[in-house]
């Protein structure tokens, strides 16, 4: 029974956990809003839209990566993995819910929104999703360990 109790209390999700994960991905937004607007001015017109697109998910994949890690190794809290998948997970959904805000307020169609996700389409934004659910699992439990 000490194993079953010494697992799940080390697993169990501390509430003090989310609301500081939430300042890494402030900086994400901010780098994201950033990053589109480079796209827009500097990328498009010197590229065109689809080789913007790509390079312009790249840089953030890579700004995401570089925060999560930078806050994972300066971060004095110890996290479970399962708080980890949890911080991956709502990042995601913060991510996800501004997108989609953000296209309703401009008045662009769910459905162009949701043609950014279609891979077989050769559309990569997926990629940022992706990163944002696994890079505080990878960062958070690599730094740990």
């Amino acid at each position: 029974m000490g194993l079953l109790a010494a697992t799940t209390t080390a697993q169990s999700i501390r509430p003090f956990v989310l609301p500081y994960s939430l300042v890494p991905w402030v900086l994400m937004a901010v780098a994201a809003v950033v990053n589109g607007g480079f796209r827009e001015i500097v990328l498009v017109p010197r590229l065109g839209s689809y080789p913007a697109h790509v390079l312009s998910t790249l840089v953030l994949v890579v700004a995401i990566a570089l925060i999560s890690f930078l806050y994972f190794s300066r971060s004095a809290i110890s996290f479970t993995r399962a708080e980890l998948v949890l911080i991956g997970v709502v990042w995601v959904l913060l991510t996800t819910g501004f997108e989609f805000l953000v296209g309703y307020l401009e008045g662009t169609p769910v459905s162009t929104t949701l043609g950014q996700y279609n891979v077989l389409a050769g559309q990569v934004w997926i990629l940022v999703p992706l990163t944002l659910l696994v890079s505080p699992l990878l960062f958070g439990w690599y730094l740990a360990g």
